[in-house]
């Protein structure tokens, strides 16, 4: 089987599903949030898939960037918290119409003080005002805002629609007696509370310049405990029209990551085929067991499985050989055109070592050796 050895294309290519669009670069004007002043901004050539939005650039930061760091438990939240918000962003944006942009309306003030507790000091805290015993839940744990722009008539960008995350906290931590305890939220009162704080939410973007007729689309994302190695999930959200103060049905969404090996019946046919392949990797190093898999599904559908393999090397050649080794064996164990894609990364002490993806629509996975 012909192996593909890439030493210089970058992940954002090798991720990419479909071929580069290069379309002739665009420029048009754009409208700064702060000073009111027009600007001339690009809308880039160069589009990853349908999946993904266009970034305008000169990219603008949100005021209230880094925030999600401190107010989220794990690395993986992060990610899944800010990537699946563009992912539901489509539930209500079309990629081939808008364009992406970091939230630009709620600032680190507003945001810091909504995550706050209600008392006399914050009238705005949307979180309940906390007890003496200090076990009333913290549940809105982070605010998140994206903006999706369009084009207009003139060749300038406005503002079509913006994005709403809400990470609510599956967990609580407080201190009781100098000792730090937990206090595990049921889904059931973690939802209720999600969609109340999720109103009045709504109802406060109204009173924003900027924002009083927008189409508003707005999730509910559970996080982990902090000790999890797996991310949490969005699991609600709903469409608010521009004319909309209120919050009207909401859609469920199914989506769950499963840490492999598992022993859960649900996923048997994945968590077996995981086994094999993590069997077969033990076969070449005998004393080693790391082999850990995160896999997404969606509607209880594998869409995609993220596997980590942390290994001593001794020499390039070895690396090399081993990565070839590993290729060979998600070949035989996830087969091509399973409807699920298939990331393995090797590391070692020393970084990253190499990268082997199979794409759902691929034959034949992609090979990159770190220099």
């Amino acid at each position: 089987m012909k192996k593909h050895v890439i030493m210089v294309l970058g992940l954002v290519l090798i991720l990419s599903a479909c071929a580069p669009n290069f379309n002739k670069e665009e420029k048009v004007k754009t409208e700064d949030v702060d000073s009111n002043t027009t600007e001339t901004a690009i809308i880039p050539n160069y589009k990853i898939s349908e999946d993904y939005y266009k970034v305008v650039v000169p990219f603008k930061a949100s005021e209230a960037r880094g925030l999600v760091v401190n107010n989220l438990n794990t690395r993986y939240d992060i990610a899944e918290f800010e990537t699946g918000l563009m992912r539901i962003a489509q539930n209500a944006y079309d990629p081939e119409q808008y364009f992406f942009q970091e939230g630009q309306y709620l600032n680190k003030d507003i945001i810091s003080s909504w995550l706050g507790r209600k008392s006399s000091k914050n009238a705005e805290g949307l979180n309940p005002a906390g007890k003496e015993n200090g076990k009333e839940p913290i549940y809105l744990a982070h605010i998140l805002e994206h903006d999706y722009l369009v084009k207009t008539d003139d060749n300038s960008l406005k503002l079509g629609g913006i994005s709403i995350g809400l990470a609510m906290n599956s967990v609580y931590s407080y201190e009781e007696k100098g000792a730090v305890k937990e206090l595990k939220i049921d889904r059931t009162k973690l939802e209720k509370e999600g969609k109340k704080i999720a109103a009045e939410v709504v109802k406060r973007i109204r009173g924003v310049e900027g924002l009083e007729q927008v189409p508003i689309i707005i999730s509910l994302f559970e996080q982990k405990e902090s000790s999890s190695v797996v991310p949490g999930n969005f699991f609600a959200y709903s469409k608010v029209a521009g004319n909309s103060k209120s919050i009207g049905d909401w859609e469920d969404i199914n989506e769950k990551y499963i840490l492999f090996p598992s022993s859960d019946t649900k996923y048997k046919s994945e968590a077996d085929a995981f086994s094999y392949f993590k069997q077969d990797i033990e076969k070449y190093f005998p004393n080693f067991n790391g082999v850990v898999g995160r896999a997404f599904y969606v509607n209880d559908k594998m869409q995609d499985l993220s596997i980590e393999i942390p290994i001593q090397f001794y020499g390039e050649a070895e690396a090399l050989g081993f990565t070839q080794f590993v290729a060979g064996k998600v070949m035989e164990h996830f087969p091509p055109n399973n409807n699920s894609s298939v990331q393995v990364s090797i590391t070692s002490v020393y970084g990253p070592e190499s990268l082997i993806v199979l794409d759902v629509d691929a034959e034949e996975p992609y090979i990159h050796i770190y220099e």
